[in-house]
């Protein structure tokens, strides 16, 4: 009898076992996701017919020749929302410290990622004006903060999340546009940047064990792909 007791304790039912699959495709999807989308930059560059689809967009930006600097800004709206929510009153996943760090180590990684990547392949731009295409950096920028607000918000907020995926999506489709950077590019820097901040997360635990702080204070360094500098946050 003991042993079917603890057999039936151990052993999952079914909806247990439906409960766990659910939980596994969630951890295992912003993963899925990063490594098709850099796979697809990847194959872009790389097979034919994907480099075709990538210079087809780009000769119809080309005729319609539009030009926008908007994405040189709203690149870093995810990054400032993650902090501004805070006036809202709303209630993010993890407090100011923990936050602090996942962001200072989400873009330091997107960074050095980004850069490292860029001008090791050294592809040319769609305007053929320098070699250092793919990754797009502002997308990589924008997906990184969007990709926080949507960890941090997904319960209490998720509307923040999608806004934030939306701003980083116009970022991309701007960069495309500007004849910046091909879809290939663009496609690579959002997956990049979501990869980066899964990783950040990972190493929080053992940034919680390590560092010691008074209080909830933190201070980290905060680095953009065309930015740098330091971060100190402190909650009361």
């Amino acid at each position: 009898m003991i042993a079917l007791a603890i057999a039936a304790t151990l052993i999952p039912g079914p909806a247990a076992a439906q409960q766990q699959e659910v939980s596994f495709g969630r951890r295992a999807a912003p993963y899925i996701i990063s490594g098709s989308l850099i796979a697809y930059g990847i194959l872009a560059h790389t097979v034919r017919p994907y480099r075709q689809t990538d210079e087809f967009i780009d000769n119809r930006m080309k005729e319609l020749n539009l030009h926008t600097r908007v994405d040189d800004y709203l690149q870093y709206a995810p990054a400032a929302a993650i902090y501004g929510t805070e006036l809202l009153g709303l209630k993010a996943r993890h407090n100011l410290r923990d936050r602090s760090f996942v962001t200072a180590t989400s873009y330091l990684l997107t960074t050095l990622t980004v850069n490292a990547v860029k001008y090791t392949a050294a592809v040319p731009r769609p305007s053929g004006l320098s070699h250092n295409s793919f990754p797009s950096g502002h997308t990589a920028t924008a997906f990184t903060g969007a990709h926080i607000l949507f960890r941090e918000y997904s319960e209490s907020a998720p509307w923040i999340g999608i806004a934030g995926y939306a701003a980083a999506t116009g970022v991309g489709a701007m960069r495309i546009v500007n004849r910046k950077h091909w879809l290939g590019d663009v496609a690579a820097g959002a997956g990049t940047a979501i990869l980066c901040v899964e990783a950040s997360y990972l190493l929080l635990p053992l940034f919680r064990k390590v560092v010691k702080a008074p209080g909830n204070m933190a201070v980290a360094p905060v680095v953009g792909v065309n930015s740098a500098g330091m971060g100190l946050a402190y909650s009361f």
